[in-house]
């Protein structure tokens, strides 16, 4: 179980140096934002800048998770014993119940290959998830006072990592590197074209060069439909956790006097769609490498 982690930790760091190139990239709210917005904004804001690298609230809680999971599986690995208890035990849980789950899906030779990639998205996303439900995510910052007496937030020091599309982004776009390096891998580059482009099934004269041309065109459509593949991951990720905390803050100012109850039954809510959406973004990049990896039917039975 302990020789998965070296690999997680490296795929987080990776991960949180994506999201900062991303976010580089496309662009953050500026420092001082003056809209009066009461609604969770679509860019995340710039903490402070080191060079030309922004810092952005969003990363910032990408951090503290991706901390949080280190030093968790430094103190529950630290004496590892025959008979787990405590912190190895609920580690130990996790992750062989994450391997037997994806065995059952992907099949053990495949498994052994990813599955350091694939347990380390659930954990991260899941965590990343329910970090932004705690109070003070979002509500606390810098802001100014209104005409009215009351308080704009303009700032908040924390955002839900995956509120963040720079975040969802640069984990669809890492997955769909490792998802190139493990097609050519499983099948070698003129495999990969073939697996695409080639025709299926047995055919024979007309029919064959006619199959040969329906299949050639659906392999167009087939390449289209993997190139989006890390747009519709990412967007799918973000929506989710973008819109349930727009409903929170939404619940929490419906009426300012029940500030404190309205919005309870709706972070229920929320805590199941973070592990429903943790587990949608694992189990797709798990299939999607399935499809490229898999061989014939008789190689499959046999493993």
């Amino acid at each position: 179980m302990c020789r998965f982690f070296p690999l997680l930790l490296i795929v987080i760091v990776a991960v949180l140096a994506a999201g900062g190139f991303a976010t580089a990239a496309l662009g953050a709210e500026p420092p001082h934002a003056t809209a009066e917005e009461h609604h969770l904004p679509l860019k995340p804001e710039v903490l402070f800048e080191v060079g030309r690298f922004a810092v952005t609230n969003s990363m910032l809680v990408t951090w503290i998770v991706a901390i949080g999971i280190i030093v968790f599986a430094q103190a529950a690995t630290r004496n590892i014993k025959a008979i787990p208890t405590g912190k190895q035990n609920f580690l130990e849980w996790l992750v062989e119940s994450l391997y037997n789950f994806l065995q059952n899906i992907i099949g053990a030779d495949l498994v052994r290959k990813t599955f350091w990639f694939f347990a380390t998205l659930f954990i991260f996303i899941l965590f990343v998830n329910w970090f932004g439900l705690l109070p003070g995510v979002g509500t606390i910052g810098w802001g100014h006072r209104l005409a009215d007496g009351g308080f704009h937030l303009d700032r908040p020091l924390l955002r839900g990592g995956n509120a963040d599309l720079n975040m969802t982004s640069a984990m669809a776009i890492m997955f769909f590197a490792l998802w190139l390096f493990w097609a050519v891998q499983a099948q070698g580059f003129g495999g990969v074209l073939v697996h695409i482009f080639g025709p299926k099934g047995e055919s024979k004269g007309l029919m064959k060069i006619a199959m040969i041309g329906i299949f050639f065109v659906v392999g167009i459509l087939e390449v289209v439909s993997i190139l989006f593949r890390p747009i519709s991951l990412s967007f799918r990720l973000y929506g989710n956790v973008y819109a349930g905390e727009t409903i929170l803050a939404s619940m929490s100012t419906m009426v300012p006097s029940l500030a404190w109850l309205i919005p309870i039954p709706f972070y229920f809510m929320e805590l199941l769609v973070g592990l429903v959406q943790a587990m949608v973004f694992m189990l797709l990049t798990a299939v999607f490498t399935l499809l490229i990896a898999q061989h014939d039917p008789g190689h499959e039975a046999h493993h």
